[in-house]
């Protein structure tokens, strides 16, 4: 029997791979990050003064700015005051004044009379103004003539905006007619859908009180969406165009800045003027 020779194969030794700790993977990781927080560090100490220069800057920059404005809005108010004496100044308020020193609101840039209050209610169909209790029956105890009013937003059901309004506001005699104020457009329902809705909020609202709301808006949106189709309510604009100094014949009530001072109030304040005089005004309130 012939001989078979078997061949060995070559032995192959693999060199064993060195396991990657993952612990020193994140130490690498975490050293990048801590040098470059280091370096932030750093950099920020070293220009520390040119930064607090610059931020000082900037602040200052800003506050003389906004003086400049309240200067100009100042001269502005004068003079629209000044054109209107006679007529009867007022004022309107919500939660965004704080609580009011109502002791102390007598007159308008320290001067003009206030013989009127409007307090925002309620808005939307779940939003009670947070300060609406206090200013009302503040307005009330000082012998001015006050007025509610409710912000009516354009995406939310008109009806239960109107019942929200209803439970939150009680008018009494001498009271001014409830107000309705729209200055936003829809979102997802159609101009026609919308009027059809503030139809609906003021027929409720006059069917509650006896008395035809008044409806407040700027002038803009009033010429473009309301004046046609509203034409058979009263209103109250808003313009605060430095150019602008005289209440127009068709407006009931002109807002013509928001930038007035009032003491007792901290901050700027809405300030309107009525197309008449006091006697005249007391003559659309409530019975």
């Amino acid at each position: 029997m012939r001989r078979t020779t078997t061949r060995r194969k070559p032995v192959v030794r693999r060199k064993s791979r060195k396991k990657s700790s993952f612990f020193s993977g994140k130490i690498r990781s975490y050293s990048v990050i801590a040098f470059f927080i280091l370096l932030f560090i750093g950099l920020g100490y070293h220009y520390r003064n040119g930064f607090l220069y610059y931020l000082g800057f900037k602040s200052y920059k800003l506050k003389y700015e906004q003086e400049q404005s309240k200067r100009i809005s100042d001269i502005r108010n004068y003079q629209v005051l000044d054109n209107h004496k006679g007529k009867a100044i007022g004022i309107d308020v919500s939660e965004y004044q704080g609580e009011i020193d109502w002791n102390l609101v007598q007159n308008v840039e320290e001067e003009y009379p206030v013989s009127f209050v409007l307090v925002r209610a309620t808005a939307g169909n779940d939003g009670e103004d947070q300060q609406f209790e206090q200013n009302w029956s503040a307005v009330k105890k000082q012998k001015l003539i006050r007025g509610a009013y409710h912000y009516y937003r354009p995406n939310e059901n008109s009806l239960e905006q109107a019942k929200l309004f209803i439970k939150t506001v009680r008018l009494r005699k001498g009271d001014l007619p409830p107000v309705l104020d729209i200055e936003k457009l829809p979102k997802d329902q159609s101009l026609d859908s919308l009027k059809i809705g503030l139809r609906r909020w003021l027929k409720a609202v006059e069917a509650h009180y006896k008395v035809k709301p008044i409806i407040y808006t700027g002038e803009k949106y009033y010429d473009d969406f309301l004046k046609k189709d509203f034409s058979d309510y009263l209103f109250w604009i808003a313009n605060y165009n430095f150019y602008r100094e005289k209440i127009e014949e068709d407006w009931l009530f002109w807002q013509f800045t928001e930038k007035a001072s009032v003491s007792g109030i901290k901050g700027n304040v809405d300030v309107n003027i009525f197309n008449g005089d006091v006697e005249q005004l007391r003559f659309i309130t409530i019975e």
